[in-house]
């Protein structure tokens, strides 16, 4: 039965090992200038000049006028303690208040920026947001800054890129556990991106077909691996314990654990959660 809850898996439902990793798995092996040293406290200086560059671009102003400090720390939640800790340092921390902020529904729920304590910092997820699926347009990020997942690297760097051209000080920190920045093919980003895409538009497709309830837009407007149904606590405990469909309780999906085999099953299941559990 579909796992709707896990990492990218293929039309098979089978983990993909990146051609690109493969080809680099067989240079490391070969390579005889590693030799499992440790590295240096702040990373690999090429890994973090290269990441600066994915991220800023090659034209960045902060990177021409030397204004980037670049680290390599392991998961983005220590980067966050990181970060609260710096500021710490510099600011009082009963004045500067960190704000996460979450985009459920795009700006509107960013509007309380502007009421926010002056000299505040802000947690802000730059693309394909997890786990609501929901970006701000780029007329938006631009009111964002005012006011205080595509496949494409370009598209997906523009909001952090845009901060930067605002003269924003901002600490950025770039995951590179599923997105693969650095990895030279960027072809292979934009296969899992096609998949998730063309998945997203069956789904939407089949419960409009099936003249299911409600609109399911949202399906499609939202980017990314994950995604809200939009399915009540009722409805999934009727797809978990009914239909064997697993998914969270928020009725948050993974779009890669939907298949061109499950995607009719999965279409059908939903259709009957909504139109039989209220």
């Amino acid at each position: 039965m579909p796992w709707l809850s896990k990492a990218y898996r293929t039309d098979e439902g089978k983990p993909w090992v990146l051609p690109v990793v493969k080809k680099v798995e067989k240079i490391i092996v070969h390579d005889d200038r590693l030799n499992h040293e440790y590295l240096p406290i702040l990373g690999l200086p090429e890994f973090r000049s290269s990441s600066s560059k994915i991220v800023l671009g090659d034209d960045s102003p902060a990177i021409r006028e030397d204004r980037v400090g670049v680290l390599d720390i392991q998961e983005r939640s220590r980067f966050v303690r990181f970060s609260q800790g710096l500021g710490s340092k510099h600011m009082d921390i009963t004045k500067h208040v960190l704000w996460i902020v979450i985009f459920n529904g795009g700006l509107h729920s960013c509007l309380s920026l502007q009421s926010c304590p002056e000299r505040s910092i802000f947690v802000l997820h730059a693309c394909a947001h997890n786990p609501t699926g929901t970006d701000p347009t780029q007329e938006e990020w631009k009111q964002i800054a005012e006011g205080f997942a595509s496949g494409n690297l370009e598209k997906d760097a523009w909001a952090v890129r845009y901060f930067v051209s605002m003269g924003i000080e901002m600490f950025c920190a770039q995951s590179f556990s599923k997105n693969f920045g650095l990895y030279s093919r960027k072809d292979n980003v934009k296969t899992m991106a096609d998949r998730v895409l063309l998945m997203r538009a069956q789904l939407k497709a089949k419960l409009q077909a099936l003249g299911t309830p409600g609109t399911w837009d949202h399906i499609t407007h939202q980017i990314g691996m994950f995604s809200f149904t939009g399915l009540n606590a009722k409805q999934v405990e009727y797809m978990v314990k009914e239909k064997h469909i697993y998914l969270m309780a928020s009725g948050r999906i993974n779009m890669c654990g939907l298949t061109s085999k499950n995607i009719d099953y999965v279409a059908e299941s939903i259709h009957e959660a909504v139109t039989k559990v209220q």
